[in-house]
């Protein structure tokens, strides 16, 4: 994540300063406060010598931005790894987080003919086509499925390009891309149907896109650009765990509550079923933001979290 303009900081957003009980930098929300904290639970577990049956490992994963979850498909797929659950340490503000809205990418490529831009009536205008649509894209927010924990599902256009034989010619292309959020029980064929609705008639079609890139070690990797929304009742045995494990901790109640951006829960869960809490040190506010920050007493306490979590999960 890149710094953006660094006339809205109010420090030097590379230089890890700790200052008035906070870290200050970017990432330090997201996500690198968890990680630090992790990382000290490791230890404080390894010099507590817990002597149960417990295996834990402390994922340190890539791509996350670029591709949500793509990092646990290849755990779970290529090397095998299926925990019995999952504690993803984005920022949550202490709170126990389970669940968040999916999301999709989608290309509506729209075909046009072009022809002298002195006569536009001889040609088709893709790019009239694709504003067309683009209203009815909008209007479509109204009608979208809604869910009393995670909220409503939305849709936006984030690009639209066009091309034609020259800046004298009737646009004979145009593409829109689309960031659909999903709710709960929508999903990638639902979404795919609506957009399919709003280009009845038009030259145009719906792409759903792939990731694919190559690592450093030549391995080329990727999957469908479709993250399934998840979540777990509050019920569920894991939440009432990580709430019990916090009020042992804490001596108060927590916070229950949902990420408003995407996790790798969505192949963690939303792919394998595996169950996944979230809870993490820092605002989420501040994710992507600037003046990005974490106190100091959220890294003690997402530490404190992890271990006792660890340990009270260990006598199950």
């Amino acid at each position: 994540m890149d710094i953006g303009h660094l006339g809205n900081w109010h420090f030097d957003p590379l230089a890890g300063e700790i200052k008035d009980g906070f870290v200050c930098g970017r990432g330090t929300v997201d996500q690198k406060g968890g990680a630090a904290a992790f990382v000290t639970a490791g230890r404080i577990l390894k010099e507590l010598q817990l002597h149960n049956d417990l295996t834990i490992y402390f994922v340190g994963s890539v791509i996350e931005e670029d591709c949500d979850g793509l990092c646990w498909k290849y755990i779970v797929e290529e090397e095998g790894i299926k925990p019995d659950v999952v504690v993803v340490t984005e920022p949550t503000n202490l709170g126990i987080y389970r669940g968040q809205r999916g999301r999709m990418e989608i290309h509506v490529h729209f075909y046009g003919v072009s022809s002298h831009g002195s006569a536009p009536e001889r040609g088709v205008n893709a790019i009239y086509m694709a504003s067309r649509t683009a209203l009815e894209i909008e209007k479509l927010n109204e009608r979208l499925a809604f869910d009393p924990f995670l909220g409503r599902g939305s849709v936006t256009i984030s690009e639209i390009i066009s091309t034609s034989p020259s800046l004298c010619a009737v646009a004979d292309y145009a593409r829109i891309h689309l960031d659909r959020r999903l709710t709960w029980g929508e999903t990638k064929e639902s979404a795919i149907k609506e957009i399919e609705a709003l280009i009845e008639g038009l030259n145009a079609k719906v792409e759903m896109l792939n990731y694919e890139e190559t690592s450093f070690t030549g391995l080329r990797y990727g999957m469908e650009k479709y993250y399934p929304t998840w979540k777990l009742e509050e019920e569920h045995p894991m939440i009432q765990l990580a709430a019990e494990t916090f009020e042992k901790t804490f001596e108060k109640k927590p916070r229950i509550d949902k990420w408003t951006f995407s996790t790798n829960g969505v192949t963690i869960n939303g792919y394998y079923g595996i169950p996944v809490i979230g809870f993490g040190p820092g605002n989420e506010v501040l994710a992507h933001a600037p003046n990005e920050k974490t106190p100091i007493s959220d890294l003690v306490a997402a530490t404190a979290f992890y271990a006792a979590l660890a340990i009270e999960f260990a006598k199950k």
